[in-house]
């Protein structure tokens, strides 16, 4: 699914510019994608827009603090948390963006999550609004930390 996922995060802009869940599984299936993984996505996808549109019905307070629930924490795991924290506290997720990669991540339903698939999630979070993240923190979610160069 999060291969599905990033191809269409590098192949269109905005999920507007995405074609109907008909035609895109066609494409999807031309260029190799399995039938499971393309409903799975466009499944979880389905939930992404949901949760946009509840996302501004209900915003948290700016200043809110986010208790997880025993189930969130199994489901996200400790590396994850620490990576939503970091998010948080370095400005790039608000309240509300913060919810919805939460929600988007616990859909997943297997735990502990992997922090790369939290981190393409992230990016879909932006992907879904229409919004890039700045520079430094693309450099964080696509470059493992082993690559990167110190100057």
């Amino acid at each position: 699914m999060f291969d599905v996922l990033v191809y269409l995060y590098e192949n269109y802009w905005r999920p507007d510019a995405c074609p109907d869940h008909e035609q895109l599984t066609r494409k999807l299936s031309a260029v190799g994608f399995e039938t499971d993984e393309i409903q799975e996505a466009l499944s979880w996808l389905d939930g992404l827009t949901a949760t946009t549109e509840m996302a501004q019905i209900r915003l948290p307070a700016q200043d809110s603090m986010r208790i997880y629930q025993p189930r969130e924490l199994s489901l996200l795991g400790e590396d994850s948390v620490g990576f939503i924290s970091f998010l948080e506290s370095a400005g790039v997720l608000t309240p509300p963006l913060r919810e919805m990669v939460i929600d988007r991540a616990t859909a997943i339903g297997t735990g502990p999550l992997d922090l790369d698939d939290l981190k393409i999630i992230v990016l879909m979070v932006f992907w879904s609004l229409g919004e890039e993240p700045d520079a430094l923190i693309l450099d964080e979610l696509f470059v493992a930390p082993e690559e990167r160069l110190i100057h």
